[in-house]
């Protein structure tokens, strides 16, 4: 079978190619038949005979967390905590590490609002927030990126916090250089990989990295209101939960123990009872894209963004914002026209079917691996009418 025959197998799995050309993974992604498999068997089985499958569903649950440990490279799924959303989980770090006055922690100025508002809290606590441009005046992202946040540590950072992927430029950061420059001066690096984990390979081991958090609805193709928080050791173990409940142990039906003691694992960060419905259609997603490959996914995507690049590129009076360099650029591709404003474009898209997104003054289009290139010039060929129109 060749490439383009099994990937066309693959993008059978997902009803939406039928219908719109779904160019806005980096919002909310369509579900694959895997996952709408899975959550339909979960509804009917509980509709018909209650919660009788509670024991299968934990081993579910626990399927899960070992598929997101292989999904990302860790070394343990005892370091795999299943929170509510990425905020969730960026709330868990800001408002868990033992912050003192005087202490600094660094972000990316203009991230988004999940990957700010909790650490601008901090500053209630005498921290200093160092909120960094890592973009020019007009949005678009600087040629170092990195330098910019490695020259703003000092001793006082205790973290930085960034977004491997930004949702708006789809600038991807160098997690590599930013983990090496943090360990040099003591701080922890806490990563949202909402718009990686699903896009592009991650490997917790290989990368000096302490927390990665991740919701499942965009490239990892399930349910809104789950999302995977993975700590080290090491860094779980500077943490403090901020909250405290019945199902933080791994023995968790033990009602009547006498030490309440956080345990050492990540379940510290999960207080009470799980999104079960998501958990079956995140287990679902997760098993399909590694039964894919995440190499294959990401050479799959590579192939779509380039595709659309080079087709953007023939238009006249029109400027990508995303860096030009792959090792930069992950799912998502963002332009602009020189006179077309970017609302009423994007509009008129959506009424051709081509559902894409505005961030910013830009048109955003993420599509994924799955992605027929028959959907990719349709929505080329639509955007230049647009542009054209008068």
């Amino acid at each position: 079978m060749s490439d383009s025959e099994s990937m066309s197998d693959w993008s059978e799995q997902f009803p939406v190619v039928n219908r719109p050309v779904w160019l806005n993974h980096a919002a909310i992604s369509p579900w694959p038949n895997a996952v709408i498999q899975a959550m339909r068997s979960f509804v009917e089985q509980n509709a018909s005979c209650g919660p009788t499958g509670y024991t299968e569903w934990m081993r579910i649950e626990q399927r899960l967390r070992e598929r997101l440990a292989r999904l990302i490279g860790a070394e343990s799924d005892d370091d795999i905590a299943l929170v509510k959303n990425t905020s969730d989980g960026l709330n868990q770090i800001a408002d868990g590490l033992n912050w003192q006055a005087g202490d600094a922690m660094i972000c990316c100025a203009g991230d988004f609002p999940s990957n700010l508002l909790p650490w601008r809290r901090l500053q209630d606590r005498g921290v200093e927030i160092r909120e960094i441009a890592i973009s020019d005046d007009h949005g678009r992202p600087l040629a170092d990126p990195e330098a910019e946040l490695i020259a703003a540590l000092d001793d006082r950072v205790r973290l930085m916090a960034v977004s491997s992927v930004r949702y708006d430029s789809g600038l991807r950061l160098d997690l590599s250089r930013l983990g090496a420059a943090c360990r040099q001066v003591g701080a922890l690096l806490a990563v949202d990989a909402i718009q990686q984990l699903g896009a592009l390979a991650l490997d917790v081991q290989a990368l000096p990295v302490d927390f990665v958090v991740s919701g499942s609805h965009k490239w990892l193709l399930s349910p809104e209101g789950l999302a995977v928080f993975w700590s080290s050791p090491n860094a779980r173990a500077q943490l403090n939960p901020a909250q405290i409940g019945w199902r933080m142990w791994p023995d968790m039906f033990n009602f009547e123990r006498k030490d309440w003691t956080p345990p050492a694992v990540a379940r510290k960060f999960e207080p009470g009872t799980l999104n079960m419905a998501g958990i079956h259609g995140l287990d679902a997603s997760v098993g399909l894209l590694l039964q894919i490959g995440m190499d294959t996914i990401e050479d799959e995507l590579a192939k779509r963004i380039d595709h659309l690049v080079r087709g953007l590129n023939a238009m006249p009076d029109l400027r990508i914002i995303t860096p030009s360099s792959a090792r930069k650029q992950a799912g998502i591709l963002s332009f602009q026209h020189s006179t077309k404003a970017a609302a009423p474009t994007v509009h008129a898209l959506h009424q051709l079917g081509i559902h894409c997104a505005k961030r910013g003054s830009w048109i955003r289009l993420s599509p994924h691996f799955y992605t027929p290139f028959e959907q990719l010039d349709l929505a080329l060929n639509r955007i230049e009418k647009i542009l054209q129109s008068h």
